[in-house]
């Protein structure tokens, strides 16, 4: 029981985050492009705050429930390829995350208080080329994990 239920904090946590990244990245951002500068950033920024809150219960449920179930195989258990490539790339998610939320957004944040929209268009295409980084690592992830062994 425990198992499954680190497995469905793992998997919904992975679908917050990439489902967020996804929709972002796909659907948002292109629709905002018809918006004016002020009114775009304004509302990226707190489209992101908001986002960026989940990710960061997402990614601690994602290494969390992950650390949990490779602690609780039995002695000796060899673990998959895939398991521990998918360990090395949500970590440097994970790491490429923190960037964007600690420096990035900060400047997005510094810029829309200023209302200096070009280095906050600056600052928002810094944010969507991590976030599309982010996003395929984390497919390839998903991919590689559910087709690997």
């Amino acid at each position: 029981m425990t198992h499954a239920l680190l497995k469905t904090l793992h998997l919904l946590a992975i679908i917050v985050w990439i489902g967020g990244m996804s929709f972002a990245h796909f659907f948002l951002r292109p629709a905002l492009a018809q918006l004016e500068p002020p009114v775009r950033l304004r509302l990226m920024h707190e489209v992101l705050g908001r986002f960026f809150a989940a990710v960061t219960v997402a990614s601690l449920l994602a290494v969390g429930s992950g650390a949990a179930m490779l602690m609780a195989l039995p002695a000796g258990t060899r673990m998959p390829t895939s398991w521990a490539l998918m360990g090395v790339l949500g970590v440097i998610m994970l790491m490429i995350y923190l960037h964007v939320r600690v420096a990035r957004y900060a400047r997005l944040t510094r810029a829309v208080a200023a209302a200096d929209w070009p280095a906050g268009a600056l600052a928002l295409g810094a944010i969507r080329r991590w976030v599309a980084t982010n996003l395929a690592i984390g497919v390839a992830s998903v991919v590689m994990t559910l087709l690997g062994r």
